[in-house]
């Protein structure tokens, strides 16, 4: 079963990059198997952002595990909301937890969870896990390093 894409306002069409991750359109799809649990993993291994403090770019790798419901977020608005926080200044907990909160509005879904793994700045690297929902019994979520095609896995050693 296709998703109606006619109501899509980025896919397939020339987007621009939202100024400020609060502009950025999350858009969703009905999820064509609502009675059936599984895990979809999206990976965004060249994420940056900005420190608020200094202006110095930070990158991350950010992985998002969730089980739908109803909905499933449209991959091009992903892309375009992660984005948005190119030129954005933010703390990396804070980014991590607003990617979560957005997503977790804009699908509802069964289990979510958003991983950053930061890069080292000043010695310290910084892992920010967010997640919140159940993790159905019938559901399995790939450890870090392992993804089941040539998808965009983070190395875990």
């Amino acid at each position: 079963m296709a998703p109606d894409t006619t109501k899509f306002t980025q896919l397939g069409k020339r987007a621009k990059i939202a100024g400020t991750p609060q502009k950025a359109i999350l858009e969703t799809f009905q999820n064509a198997h609502p009675g059936t649990d599984y895990v979809v993993r999206l990976s965004a291994s060249e994420f940056t952002t900005l420190c608020p403090i200094t202006g110095q770019p930070d990158f991350a790798a950010i992985v998002v595990d969730y089980v739908p419901s109803d909905l499933l977020v449209e991959s091009k608005s992903l892309k375009l909301f992660l984005g948005s926080f190119r030129n954005y200044g933010t703390f990396h907990e804070d980014c991590t937890v607003y990617i979560h909160d957005r997503l977790k509005e804009a699908m509802s879904p069964k289990f979510i969870r958003v991983i950053g793994i930061w890069n080292a700045r000043g010695g310290i690297a910084i892992d920010v896990v967010v997640e919140s929902g159940i993790l159905p019994p019938s559901c399995t979520v790939l450890p870090l390093g392992k993804t089941c095609c040539r998808g965009a896995g983070v190395s875990s050693g």
